[in-house]
């Protein structure tokens, strides 16, 4: 079974974050959520406290098959700032291991130049940070083992591809339909 680490850091967005959580964990994949922060409990941008199962410093990311990046924009540099995650974030796509990152987040792929020829999505204004991608205007797309998604809005797409990429096309299928989603 797949195992997947949702990195929260103060001023996330709650509902890109916890939508993956909750489809992911419907689905019956392992999915951690993991503070960034000195604290398991991380404040989101619209002061919803959300208590994490684990600290980015006791995660074993050889265990971890994808880590997720969600959005907002406080959250997202939270995410940047913290250099064991990006370290991982380079690991993994280096190895071949799947990174997905949702709003303001697919920003650090940019600028970490991951995105160099890869179809990618972000929240609209932010797409000249999304250095070298090719952008493409969908809620979440999928280029190799890179999984990006727009924003707050799309958050059951980006957490349905991340099914599919996990599972396959008719587990996610299935779970759209469970959860009444219509794509």
């Amino acid at each position: 079974m797949s195992k997947v680490c949702v990195f929260f850091g103060t001023g996330y967005e709650e509902i890109e974050a916890l939508a993956v959580v909750d489809i992911l964990r419907r689905q019956g994949i392992d999915t951690q959520m993991v503070s960034v922060m000195d604290d398991k409990t991380v404040m989101g941008s619209h002061q919803i406290p959300v208590v994490m199962d684990s600290l980015a410093g006791d995660v074993d990311f050889d265990s971890v098959d994808m880590i997720v990046l969600p959005g907002g924009m406080a959250g997202t540099k939270n995410l940047e700032a913290c250099g064991a995650l990006m370290e991982q974030v380079d690991s993994f796509l280096a190895s071949g291991k799947a990174v997905a990152a949702i709003c303001a987040a697919p920003t650090i792929l940019g600028h970490r130049g991951h995105l160099k020829g890869k179809k990618a999505i972000c929240y609209p204004g932010l797409e000249n940070e999304l250095s070298g991608a090719e952008v493409v205007y969908e809620a979440a797309v999928r280029d190799g083992n890179i999984i990006t998604g727009r924003g707050m809005g799309c958050a059951i797409a980006f957490a349905l591809m991340i099914v599919e990429y996990l599972v396959d096309k008719k587990a996610a299928d299935e779970m759209a339909e469970k959860i009444v989603y219509t794509r």
